[in-house]
């Protein structure tokens, strides 16, 4: 038992240490309203509206200034999810990105787009709902930091929440219990009109925002039963407000989805069980007898999504969907700020309004004359699919990376592979002749591709306005990948390749849900067939690498390459290191390297020349010539290198003969280099030198 009890004990303390009670007081504040002036006079920041607050907690995670088709880009650390460590990061779609926060910022600012619905519009699983989901995470995170501190108040009163006079003191009301403003409002809606605005221009001369230019605002009135109680006790105190303000108690705020405060979704339903009292609150029955009357705001729950939203922000999933009677309360919401609790006055709200939807949806609102002050007040972003490579990549890397998946061996390049023939579905075909859609990819992958310039990849892209918002979801992909992984053929030999994605990927489109016509769907296989033939293209290029690999091999090659390449340009001999005597140099040698870069006859004069001015500049600075500082001399080096050890290591008898111990040994070298340098294990190498060797068998490769 006492062993036990010692565990245990060790148990409660590694509870207990990371646990910050410190914070927690923080995080549970309370004073007076005074007090809160205070505050708000040493840090007018925590005064600031819903817009402000949100742009202000993506901007504390900073940003970071790069080129993207010769556009100048911002890439905001915010929406790589630094909360939930990479969960919800979004990848690839910084243009749309910073379109969310110019719209943020100008609202902030006070622009006017603070009285518009934002409408993330897109495709299916193209992030709308994440990018909504960080957004709310965000916020929250931040409101719990000091910088982003917010708060509200709670009236003291009597137990029944009246206006009493105390026991003893007829002058003094009772000041037993606590009842919280229902909306988590702004304290300093409770100083009268008369004074706020020099209260808020005074708050306003001390405050220097860091962001942005927006000016400190505390507009409209507190809510109904917040008004009630106020003017209870002014009544009761014969208009003392310094009196009625002692039964305020402010308290510190953290926004909270869970807890429904200052964070608020709301996803359509059955059109017969939708309410909109789901929205701005309906009437507590069981109060109405306490109270007697169903108007007196104590018998009503401000607590539709709307209201508990205040301060923060209310997503709406699919907000299209909605019935129209529920699209009307959106109205006042987003351009008033105010929404209509029934039976009680217009209510101000504090609140970032945010909707998604999908394009079928969003072409119905279109067409619907009935809907045009909607469509008015809405700010569209549209959020594509991705459209580069690398960015498509990271997305499967997240769910399918080797964190994740540990029992099963995804073969190097299967995950590249399936992004590769998503990107390609979502492209539009180039206008330019001779350019193939797998060249366009690469180049918006930031490849280079002789002939076209960063001005012609802007041109591209700028002929193509809606690319990225039709093709292959993510989701299809990544469920495909995730069906692979528990097939029987993973589980047995616990590994996947290219292949079997790929195939998975061909044999899923049959019965694509998405897919309405055959033209698309032949299209989307010709596709894979494309990719096929690159990620050929790619592991002939390893296996050549690997095979070439022999560092002191390439040495040799380059030395003697250089050697020769010095007499030829200085019209001199080369001394033959076996028989001793001088010979003119190695014309042969010298071709077959350079033509495998490429370099025709009539130009190997420059080429040789140029490469002895490299070494003489390089020489100048004090550097060394390697075999590996010239880019275009090195890749020749390695596929020459490689023809003359294919011939000696004899790959195409691995499907053609058995291979002898000799070949097989060298096969293994070539193997181990392909684990080590490029990810491969035993199987997967085997399997990609098969492949490669069977397509050696074949005469497939490239000059053959």
């Amino acid at each position: 038992m006492s062993q036990a009890s010692g565990e245990s004990r060790d148990l409660v303390g590694l509870i207990e240490s990371r646990l910050d009670q410190r914070r927690f007081r923080e995080h549970h504040w309370s004073g007076t309203f005074w007090e809160y002036l205070d505050l708000c006079s040493a840090n007018p920041s925590i005064v600031r509206n819903a817009y402000q607050r949100l742009y202000d907690a993506v901007m504390a995670h900073g940003y970071e200034r790069y080129k993207l088709f010769k556009r100048e880009c911002v890439r905001y650390h915010f929406f790589s999810d630094p909360f939930d460590q990479g969960a919800d990061a979004i990848f690839g779609l910084d243009f749309t990105l910073m379109q969310l926060v110019d719209f943020l910022r100008s609202a902030a600012e006070g622009y006017g787009t603070d009285k518009r619905i934002l409408l993330l519009h897109g495709p299916v699983g193209s992030s709308k709902s994440t990018i909504a989901r960080l957004l709310k995470k965000g916020v929250e995170h931040y409101s719990a930091t000091p910088e982003g501190a917010l708060y509200s108040f709670s009236w003291v009163l009597d137990d029944r929440c009246e206006v009493s006079a105390m026991d003893g003191d007829p002058r003094q009301a009772a000041r037993t219990h606590e009842f919280p403003s229902p909306m988590h409002e702004e304290p300093l809606l409770l100083v009268p009109r008369a004074a706020r605005e020099s209260l808020v221009a005074e708050l306003n001369a001390h405050w220097s925002p860091e962001h942005h230019h927006g000016k400190l605002r505390v507009q409209g009135e507190p809510d109904p039963f917040s008004r009630k109680i106020y003017d209870d006790l002014m009544r009761f105190y014969d208009g003392d407000w310094k009196k009625a303000m002692e039964h305020v108690r402010v308290r510190r705020i953290v926004l909270s989805e869970k807890d429904r405060v200052g964070i608020g979704t709301f996803q359509p339903k059955d059109e017969k069980n939708q309410d909109s009292t789901e929205l701005t609150g309906d009437i507590n029955y069981r109060k109405i007898a306490i109270y007697g009357s169903d108007s007196d705001p104590r018998a009503f729950n401000f607590d539709g999504e709307l209201n508990i939203a205040n301060r923060g922000i209310c997503e709406f999933i699919e907000v299209l969907k909605l019935d129209v009677a529920f699209l009307y309360d959106l109205l006042g919401a987003s351009q008033e700020h105010s929404i209509k609790p029934k039976k009680f006055a217009q209510t101000t709200i504090d609140e970032v309004i945010l909707g998604h939807t999908n394009e079928p949806e969003y072409k119905r609102l279109q067409n619907n004359e009935m809907m045009e002050a909607f469509r008015d007040r809405t700010i569209k972003i549209d959020v594509p699919y991705n459209i580069r490579l690398d960015d498509e990549i990271k997305i499967y890397q997240k769910d399918f990376g080797t964190e994740r998946i540990r029992n099963i061996h995804i073969a190097p390049h299967t995950l590249e592979v399936a992004a590769m023939w998503a990107v390609l579905t979502r492209l539009q075909e180039p206008k330019k002749s001779g350019l193939t859609l797998m060249q366009k990819m690469k180049l918006y992958n930031g490849k280079s591709i002789p002939g076209y310039t960063e001005e012609s990849v802007k041109e591209l892209k700028e002929e193509a306005p809606r690319e990225g918002m039709d093709g292959i979801s993510p989701r299809y992909i990544q469920d495909k990948i995730s069906n692979t992984l528990v097939s029987r053929q993973a589980i047995e030999e616990q590994s996947i390749n290219p292949f079997m994605v790929l195939n998975a990927l061909e044999d899923g489109l049959s019965h694509h849900s998405l897919i309405t016509d055959e033209e698309t769907r032949k299209g989307y296989r010709e596709m894979l067939s494309v990719v096929k033939d690159e990620y050929e293209d790619i592991i002939k290029a390893e296996v050549q690498r690997a095979i070439s690999a022999d560092e002191e091999a390439i040495k040799r090659l380059c030395a003697n390459y250089i050697e020769n390449v010095r007499a030829y340009t200085q019209k001199e001999k080369v001394v033959n290191r076996y028989t001793g005597k001088n010979e003119e140099p190695d014309e042969r040698l010298m071709r077959s390297i350079e033509e495998k870069i490429d370099i025709p006859d009539s130009r190997k004069d420059d080429f040789r020349q140029e490469i002895m001015n490299y070494i003489g500049a390089l020489a100048l600075d004090g550097k060394k010539f390697e075999y590996n500082t010239n880019a275009r001399l090195y890749k020749a080096l390695e596929l020459k290198l490689f023809e003359d050890s294919r011939d000696t290591i004899k790959l195409k008898n691995l499907v053609s003969s058995v291979v002898d111990d000799e070949t097989q040994q060298k096969i293994d070298i070539v193997k181990q280099r392909l684990i080590r340098q490029f990810g491969y294990n035993d199987v997967s190498a085997t399997d990609v030198l098969n492949y490669v060797a069977s397509i050696f068998a074949r005469g497939d490769t490239k000059g053959e």
